[in-house]
């Protein structure tokens, strides 16, 4: 039978290789945050457990995926947010968006055209913005009422470009913003066990409560 690493497309060295330097790589880049939490976290913090309407969480490309997951984890918490696509409020979207939302917009660079138009137009409807970017000077951040800088080494993105440890950590400050809304929340484990009835999770949840 013949050996299977003798048909591997790439030498096991140069993957494992690579594989660990991503990682490592994505690993510091979460690892940096702790140190650059502030008052511009805790006061996205009391936008958030205070935001009378919506939050409204948008990014294009890699940084849309991002913006998914954290929109999902608000909800979780029991912070009502959604995902919007900056492109399609660009085309009548954004009649969604009132003056008792906050819209958290993610772009690393903080350049998008289609982001920034949005957020600015968001604004223009009363609407708070939250800009997070590694760019404190780019254009999403001048348009933004709040702005979180979330600083990475060039080295946690693949090749310099690929936005892989950067986009992780814009992830990681999810997380963050996501537990401590939830932490101040009354009843939110309560809150979150009802809007959490499916899956794996909502049966442990359904067997803890009959216990």
């Amino acid at each position: 039978m013949p050996d299977p690493r003798a048909m591997r497309v790439i030498p096991d060295e140069i993957a494992l290789a690579t594989a660990r330097q991503v990682l490592l790589a994505d690993a510091a880049a979460v690892a940096s945050l702790p140190d650059q939490l502030g008052d511009d976290f805790l006061d996205v913090v009391d936008l958030l457990v205070r935001c009378a309407g919506k939050v409204l969480v948008a990014g294009m490309g890699t940084s849309g995926a991002t913006a998914r997951r954290i929109a999902h984890l608000l909800s979780v918490g029991g912070t009502p947010a959604m995902f919007v696509s900056a492109a399609d409020g660009l085309h009548g979207g954004l009649g969604a968006v009132t003056d008792s939302d906050v819209v958290i917009a993610i772009s690393k660079g903080g350049e998008s055209d289609e982001l920034n138009e949005f957020v600015r137009r968001a604004r223009e409807r009363g609407a708070v913005a939250v800009a997070m970017t590694s760019e404190a000077g780019s254009a999403l951040a001048a348009a933004a009422d709040r702005v979180l800088v979330t600083r990475t080494d060039p080295e946690a993105d693949y090749g310099r470009m690929i936005a892989m440890g950067s986009s992780l950590a814009n992830c990681a400050l999810g997380d963050a913003l996501a537990a401590v809304t939830m932490g101040v929340r009354e009843q939110a484990w309560e809150l979150f066990a009802h809007s959490h009835p499916g899956g794996a999770v909502g049966k442990l949840l359904t067997d803890r409560a009959t216990a």
